[in-house]
């Protein structure tokens, strides 16, 4: 995907909105990253401080989705006057939460064509012409993504790069599934976000198989939603910045996300462009990778705060 081919240093960690477009989210430590008002208009301050700290870093890769409460309009609401911004959403997923935390449901997941066509049209009444990248939002080896031929064919007529995120233990199956699919001799997908980090780092070898076939690689919860943010990785460096340079090290070249919420995390988030690890370095930190049946057991079990 063209836009990020010239991205180079800190302009290859990207900032993405999950944490902080809504007023629950996964993230251990969130109680103490936000403050006790999370109503919309706090959440829309702290995410446009943020989007401007990251821009000032020099990130210049935004990430957001239908599903992250209002993520999309904080986004939207901040962009003008950022020329060279790069916007990716997502669809797929609808928020459900009505604004609290508490909720028992925060978003259902649908990857049917009507949702595609309600959702672009959701999207592009607030990103308009900002809008880079449109992703089918956490696939997995069972959605209809993979095999309705309509929604490909309606996803192909789009006038921006499609592509498509991963979850859950099976990522690689999906991965190379979407690989396979065209529409009229023309594969389908330019991207491919995907849960990479020291945790689970199943997708590796089929993200490398994506970026040799040309796909941008996104790597999304390189923290582990938190879990990696204290480990002892033994080296001189923040935990949370080894994470994400082990992330950014990777074959597949990937931009990494940040998914601060607080620009102290943010400002330690980027030092990872700076870092640079050993093979023998990286042998160590990826040696403390879960199963990935155990790990997406173990996120499936983080609680909304």
């Amino acid at each position: 995907m063209e836009p990020f081919a010239d991205l180079s240093g800190v302009a290859r960690i990207g900032l993405g909105l999950a944490a902080v477009g809504r007023p629950g989210y996964i993230n251990l430590g969130r109680a103490a990253d936000l403050p006790a008002d999370r109503s919309v208009e706090a959440m829309r301050s702290r995410a446009h401080a943020l989007l401007t700290d990251a821009w000032t870093a020099g990130v210049r890769y935004f990430d957001v989705a239908r599903s992250y409460g209002r993520a999309e309009e904080f986004l939207a609401s901040w962009l003008p006057g950022r020329s060279g911004a790069l916007v990716g959403s997502k669809w797929g997923y609808t928020y459900t939460a009505g604004w609290s935390v508490t909720a028992d449901v925060h978003e259902v997941k649908d990857h049917s064509v009507a949702t595609f066509d309600h959702q672009i049209s959701e999207t592009r009444s607030l990103l308009g012409n900002h809008l880079g990248l449109y992703q089918v939002h956490s696939v997995t080896p069972d959605s209809p993504a993979l095999t309705d031929r309509a929604l490909h064919h309606r996803l192909a007529a789009l006038d921006v790069p499609v592509g498509f995120s991963t979850s859950g233990p099976h990522q690689a199956d999906t991965i190379r599934a979407a690989l396979a699919i065209e529409v009229d001799g023309v594969r389908l997908f330019r991207s491919v976000q995907s849960t990479w980090n020291l945790l689970e780092t199943s997708a590796g070898p089929a993200l490398t198989e994506a970026h040799a076939a040309g796909l941008t690689v996104i790597v999304k919860e390189a923290l582990a939603n938190g879990r990696l943010a204290t480990v002892n990785t033994e080296l001189p460096h923040p935990p949370d910045a080894v994470a994400l340079a082990a992330a950014l090290h990777q074959p597949f070249s990937p931009v990494v996300l940040s998914g601060a919420a607080t620009s102290a995390q943010l400002a330690s988030n980027l030092r990872a462009a700076q870092l640079l690890l050993s093979p023998a370095q990286l042998d160590r930190l990826t040696a403390l990778a879960e199963p990935p049946d155990q790990y997406w057991k173990t996120r499936s079990g983080l609680t909304w705060s």
